[in-house]
């Protein structure tokens, strides 16, 4: 995802000279071209992540688009008061670019963690969150943010995400993509656990389960309409986020399903513990010690349904 961002801004900054990309330092690899093509659409801020946010919004309100860009927490969680009073307050056209959501840089330990970040920005006004499912979405909602809609709050993953969508996608925001059709339960994924759910659907519809996935790539605003269409057709909710089970997508759909007041829908939360991680690994290693990988997130949707089924044949008696 993290290349295909930078490939596609670099696209846009072409043909609209307000396109402006800050980083913290970093990511000189990827960035190294937008940087020589656009010496006056591009600022090293150096490792300051508060000034940089900042600088971003007086840029903004001076007529740019501006994406600030650096790993996982560091552009979120440290200038946290001033995408709060600056970028928000102001309504200013600020992205807010993390890269490596999740536990991307698991081998750095728990300072690179970003786990607690979509419940965080998600609650500050006039913000969009937005989490891309895989490199074909990132494009299309690097090319929407890029129009100036206010603050966003854009997360990424950090490399090697696969691309799920095979063919085009009609990718709007707050409109969640349903990429596998399903009766029997439903997984609404955000952010680059996309294959995940996927793969496990698929490994479910063989004992016989028809598992529909919904990419929810706009956490905020959020499509309550397929959340709700999806409780209602199938009956069973499971979300599936690399980040806090506390606050982010489950808390969202919980928040929507709870006040809809729908009888009878079966829901569970997967996501990560609210706990700091102290085991060092990769990502993969870190996903399957907390059940976020393919055969977890599987038997955690089955069990969901079985309940489902067990109550059903109570109220049947």
């Amino acid at each position: 995802m993290r290349t295909t961002f930078i490939e596609t801004l670099t696209d846009l900054a072409a043909s609209d000279p307000r396109v402006t990309l800050v980083t913290g330092d970093l990511g000189f690899g990827v960035v190294q071209d937008f940087a020589e093509r656009f010496p006056k659409q591009f600022v090293n801020a150096g490792v300051a992540e508060q000034n940089m946010t900042g600088l971003a919004t007086g840029m903004a309100l001076s007529g740019r688009i501006v994406f600030t860009y650096s790993i996982a927490n560091f552009p979120t969680l440290r200038p946290l008061e001033q995408i709060r009073n600056d970028a928000c307050y102001h309504n200013a056209n600020v992205v807010v670019v993390a890269v490596g959501g999740g536990l991307s840089y698991g081998a750095f330990g728990m300072t690179h963690h970003a786990t607690e970040d979509i419940a965080i920005l998600r609650s500050l006004p006039q913000i969009t969150v937005v989490a891309p499912g895989d490199p074909t979405e990132t494009t299309a909602a690097t090319k929407k943010l890029a129009e100036g809609i206010g603050p966003v709050y854009l997360r990424l993953g950090r490399a090697g995400e696969p691309v799920v969508h095979t063919g085009p996608i009609d990718w709007q925001l707050g409109k969640a993509l349903e990429t596998r059709s399903g009766t029997d339960a439903t997984i609404i994924s955000t952010g680059a656990m996309l294959a995940t759910a996927v793969a496990a659907a698929d490994q479910l519809s063989e004992v016989g389960l028809d598992v529909r996935v919904l990419s929810m790539h706009t956490i905020k605003p959020l499509d309550t309409q397929a959340i709700l269409a999806a409780a209602e057709q199938t009956g069973v909710v499971v979300t599936l986020e690399e980040h806090s089970i506390l606050g982010g997508l489950g808390g969202a759909v919980a928040e929507t399903l709870c006040e809809a007041g729908l009888p009878g829908v079966a829901f569970q939360r997967i996501g990560l513990p609210s706990e700091y991680i102290t085991e060092v690994g990769n990502q993969d290693y870190l996903r399957s010690r907390n059940g976020l990988d393919i055969d977890s997130v599987a038997r955690t949707v089955a069990a969901t349904v079985d309940t489902k089924q067990q109550f059903r044949a109570l109220q049947a008696v």
